[in-house]
């Protein structure tokens, strides 16, 4: 049987900075508020599009592998916020890496792409149809949000996540999976008006309504994840006790918590980074996983776990084993276009532009 070997790791994250501090020069709220709440501090927003950040995310990944991007037999790309729809983002990703003997494709299922994308690509190489699989989340919701809302607009952030997949005889990357949607109640995380289903020649253009009922949705992230995170223990015969690292998705800091109690994990198996990212969406996962091995905290042949949940209602659980080799091969020295905005330039139009659209709708 063969075995998808995660041998590559990559991340990239814009470098504009947006705190709490930021947020209160046009929100009414604090850093308290959004602390105490959701357990972030700062995000990043990108000055380039998702496919850049996705690209540089790719190429870290690869050099990690020691690849050269025309070995690769597909790139995954796991986004909800494709710069284009016709062509897909992925195109440019492969232009971008040259990746010319790649098979190329965008996946959303939101906050919870990684982990489809992680499973679609090693189902590749467990069939003999693929040899080497690049996955990528990346995502710029706060490209969508409304500057107005406190409670949405504080919670997300931009960034990207790599990994390189690779044949192995060796029992090692994803060795169980569940994947799932809830989609009775798809409805309580929404951005209303975007898509094909957006009416065309309006007068406010550039306002997308988000629906985001908090409690509800923390309500179903907590059961969706626990259920599949159930499910693959199950499947493995594994104890929670067995799991040497938790890499949950990074929403919010009270769902990762009650996830971790469930679990009775403790802090030092438990991986967060949102106070400093926010929820950057399907970057999230990879994210974590590169901090992690960046730390020294992945070790040959720890059980890994991961669980995201996002909308649709996406969810979805998956137990890695990783392999011999947790340092990168090499390193890409390539940087983002050098920008001189700030976080708050970047966010200037949107903010004013949301404020004008609220004020219009009356």
């Amino acid at each position: 049987m063969q075995y998808a070997n995660i041998t590559g790791w990559g991340k990239c994250l814009p470098p504009a900075v947006l705190s709490n501090q930021d947020l209160m020069t046009f929100l009414d709220t604090s850093d308290e508020w959004i602390s105490s709440r959701t357990g972030i501090k700062e995000r990043r927003i990108s000055h380039v599009s998702t496919a850049a950040l996705a690209s540089l995310a790719g190429k870290r990944a690869l050099a990690a592998a020691g690849l050269d991007a025309a070995e690769l037999d597909m790139v995954i790309l796991a986004t909800a916020c494709a710069d284009t729809l016709i062509p897909n983002a992925a195109s440019a990703v492969q232009q971008s890496l040259g990746a010319v003997n790649a098979a190329v494709f965008d996946l959303n299922a939101a906050c919870t792409g990684f982990v489809y994308g992680l499973s679609i690509g090693t189902g590749m190489i467990r069939s003999g149809a693929m040899k080497k699989v690049l996955v990528i989340g990346a995502d710029r919701i706060p490209y969508f949000l409304d500057y107005t809302l406190r409670d949405v607009c504080v919670l997300f952030g931009d960034g990207a996540g790599a990994v390189v997949l690779e044949a192995s005889d060796a029992e090692c990357g994803l060795l169980a999976e569940k994947l799932g949607c809830d989609s009775e109640d798809r409805d309580i995380l929404m951005a209303r008006d975007a898509g094909t289903i957006r009416e065309r020649f309006t007068e406010v253009d550039g306002f997308f309504d988000v629906n985001f009922e908090g409690p509800e949705i923390f309500k179903r992230a907590v059961r969706g994840m626990g259920g599949a995170i159930t499910d693959v223990l199950t499947k493995l015969s594994l104890e929670a006790e067995q799991i040497d690292l938790l890499v949950p998705h990074q929403a919010n800091i009270r769902i990762i918590e009650t996830l971790t109690k469930r679990l009775k994990a403790p802090p030092e198996k438990v991986v967060v980074n949102i106070e400093k990212y926010g929820n950057t969406s399907a970057a999230t996962v990879p994210i974590a996983l590169c901090e992690a091995l960046e730390e020294g905290r992945i070790k040959p042949g720890d059980r890994v776990l991961t669980a995201a949940f996002g909308a649709g209602l996406t969810w979805g659980a998956a137990v890695i084993k990783w392999g011999e080799r947790v340092t990168a091969l090499g390193v890409c020295d390539e940087e983002l276009p050098p920008s001189d905005k700030t976080a708050l330039d970047l966010l200037k139009p949107w903010v004013e532009g949301c404020r004008a659209a609220v004020a219009a709708k009356g």
